[in-house]
């Protein structure tokens, strides 16, 4: 059986590469996905990824999550700060799951301090660059039997 994550990238993600570079990087939203898969492949892990900037695209993707994988790793970008509904469809799935943060969301603006997946992460990884979707990958696969 195929060992198989889910990668998720929420709101504005797609633009990574020319959005605040100054805050983001200029890595773009492939070399992402290419440093994931490039991580996972290295404990025989394959990754599915998806990016949309529509919340019920992600929350459908991560229902379907439950039919062939062993975790989520996602980036759910604003709607870290204002989405239960995205909350719910994680606890749902009863997967477990990292959330990723490229900048350090502790210091930037005030709104971006809550997150309402902080606890039910299983893994947390923030402000790390890209290499913390890299980070957020070996952490969680590092939980999974």
């Amino acid at each position: 059986m195929t060992r198989r994550i889910l990668l998720v990238n929420g709101p504005n993600l797609n633009l990574l590469g020319t959005r605040e570079p100054d805050v983001y990087g200029t890595a773009t939203l492939a070399d992402v996905e290419e440093l994931t898969a490039a991580t996972a492949a290295e404990a025989g892990v394959e990754v599915r990824t998806l990016q949309s900037n529509h919340e019920g695209v992600l929350i459908d993707a991560i229902h379907a999550a439950r039919a062939d994988c062993i975790g989520i790793v996602i980036n759910p970008g604003g709607l870290t700060h204002t989405s239960v509904a995205l909350r719910d469809a994680l606890t749902g799935v009863a997967l477990p799951f990292a959330e990723v943060h490229i900048s350090d969301v502790y210091a930037r603006e005030e709104f971006r301090h809550h997150s309402y997946l902080h606890d039910v992460a299983a893994v947390r990884v923030i402000g790390e660059g890209v290499a913390g979707y890299a980070s957020a990958v070996r952490q969680l696969l590092a939980l999974i039997p």
